[in-house]
């Protein structure tokens, strides 16, 4: 029996880019029964229109909530239309969609639970400015130390997820704002088995980032920190607990 597979793109003004994304991922996902669908976060542009006239279904939030509610909207769909398998990456074409079969094998297999995309794996020399590099390893550290799981690339948002995962992403305690490192150490901690592979990533053509500036780089290591450390606690407390919330 075919696994029922929707990929899951979250898009914000990416007008000019959003309509080559989805054709892409079309022809990548040619040999598999996936369907597209596009969360509009707000867009005041032709996101909406242009992604619907490459192919994708579109849901439209009528403000901008930002990149966690968008997500939590597509990881909500998913569960309401009986998908086993989410595909997650981004609107702005930096993750590869020629990589997504390789991400899926382990997943459509049962070999594991969520796989992660990682450009630091991957043989393609992906460009990334100091400061993110040393928070990309400060994270990886803090999520090895939490939760014993050694991911290079923990803020990867390109991310194939299964059936036993994408319970727990719909969950009420689901984690944050900005669902990176902390979503992964909650899943670890829930007992998700959890695999890195190569992925190739491309410099989004329009260069733009959500951790651009100074306040939102530094309001991001403050924010994801503390959700680790919550996260961790209500582990703690919870096994400290006899397993009771």
């Amino acid at each position: 029996m075919k696994q029922k597979i929707l990929v899951i793109v979250p898009a914000y003004n990416e007008a000019g880019t959003i309509g080559n994304v989805v054709r892409d991922i079309r022809e990548a996902m040619s040999a598999f029964p996936a369907d597209i669908l596009v969360i509009d976060d707000g867009s005041s542009d032709g996101t909406a229109a242009e992604a619907r006239a490459a192919g994708a279904r579109v849901i439209s939030q009528i403000q901008n909530m930002g990149y966690g509610y968008a997500l939590r909207t597509g990881y909500q769909a998913a569960q309401s239309e009986g998908v086993d398998v989410v595909v997650q990456m981004d609107g702005d074409g930096q993750h590869a969609p020629s990589s997504i079969p390789g991400l899926m094998a382990p997943v459509l297999s049962g070999a594991c639970d969520l796989v992660i995309g990682s450009r630091t794996l991957s043989k393609t020399h992906y460009p990334m400015p100091l400061a993110r590099r040393i928070g990309q390893r400060f994270f990886s550290w803090l999520l090895y130390r939490m939760g014993n799981l050694r991911i290079h690339d923990a803020t990867s948002g390109f991310q194939v997820i299964g059936p036993a995962a994408l319970g727990r992403f719909v969950s009420a305690d689901f984690p944050g704002d900005y669902p990176d490192t902390n979503v992964l150490l909650h899943l670890r901690l829930k007992g998700i088995r959890i695999l890195e592979l190569p992925a190739e990533f491309r410099v989004s053509a329009t260069g733009k980032s959500m951790h651009s500036g100074l306040l939102k780089p530094a309001y991001y290591v403050y924010s994801m920190t503390l959700s680790m450390v919550m996260v961790y606690w209500r582990h703690w407390m919870s096994a400290k607990q006899g397993g009771r919330p």
